[in-house]
């Protein structure tokens, strides 16, 4: 049973990593020891984005995803193809199935045999509602080691309403607070000029505002621009706005 404490627990951590901690440890608890959350708002026909834009979060060893993610495997992972065409939790006996089944092309033979090769090989995966057509997350949730996916579907069966909603708390949580990848990240004073520029002051106004000159305020501009790996400032404040690096409460 979920209490009130620890949905308290959720509802109020002030920083992503103390909210992604109590995630971790609430799932270990039900068997998932491993958890790979993955989030984009960048999405199109044809792409999820940049994957420098994606939010990440994860405690799997660095070794698998590198291969995972930095090599492009969850691309062709059929977990992931199906979190972007469903909604909802899904258990990974559909693996099984399809495996069985010869439904497997040759690129997702190649991901499972990795995930094998890591002991990835039992789980649920969650795939939440989309806000816009633009955004996506999931979350793969991997047993301990030597569990297999019966076992795994036993303690759906009696704990995956509760798990379920502690992982869209989480979710929803995640889509709050700030997240910056390291090459993406903006200092203080660009988030400051980006946010007035938001609040539709111009150059001149903020400049006045923040006792600097013009040339300074446009300098941070581009710097922004520059870090965010857009073209205008308008994109900028638009994707800063999306990784709340502007517009949010310093946590306390």
């Amino acid at each position: 049973m979920i209490d009130s404490t620890e949905l308290n627990d959720f509802l109020h951590a002030s920083e992503l990593e103390t909210l992604w901690d109590h995630l971790v440890r609430r799932m270990a608890g039900y068997g998932f020891d491993r958890l790979i959350y993955g989030a984009t708002r960048f999405r199109t026909a044809t792409s999820l984005g940049d994957a420098e834009d994606f939010v990440i979060l994860t405690n799997h060893d660095p070794e698998y995803m590198d291969g995972f993610v930095n090599g492009g495997l969850y691309f062709h992972a059929p977990m992931v193809k199906w979190a972007l065409e469903h909604e909802g939790p899904c258990s990974w006996s559909v693996l099984h199935e399809m495996a069985e089944t010869g439904t497997l092309s040759a690129q997702e033979r190649k991901v499972v045999a990795f995930n094998i090769s890591h002991q990835v090989t039992a789980g649920y995966s969650i795939s939440f509602q989309s806000v816009s057509a633009r955004t996506k997350a999931a979350i793969a949730l991997t047993a301990r080691a030597g569990m297999g996916q019966d076992e795994v579907d036993a303690i759906w069966a009696e704990h995956g309403d509760d798990i379920l909603l502690l992982n869209n708390i989480a979710h929803l949580r995640i889509l709050s607070l700030p997240y910056t990848s390291p090459t993406r990240s903006l200092t203080a004073r660009q988030r400051e000029v980006l946010g007035w520029v938001g609040d539709g002051k111009t150059v001149q106004d903020i400049a006045l505002l923040l006792n600097l000159t013009p040339a300074t305020v446009e300098k941070h501009l581009r710097l922004a621009r520059d870090a965010l790996s857009v073209e205008t400032t308008a994109q900028a404040v638009l994707k800063a706005s999306f990784q709340n690096q502007i517009f949010t409460l310093e946590p306390s």
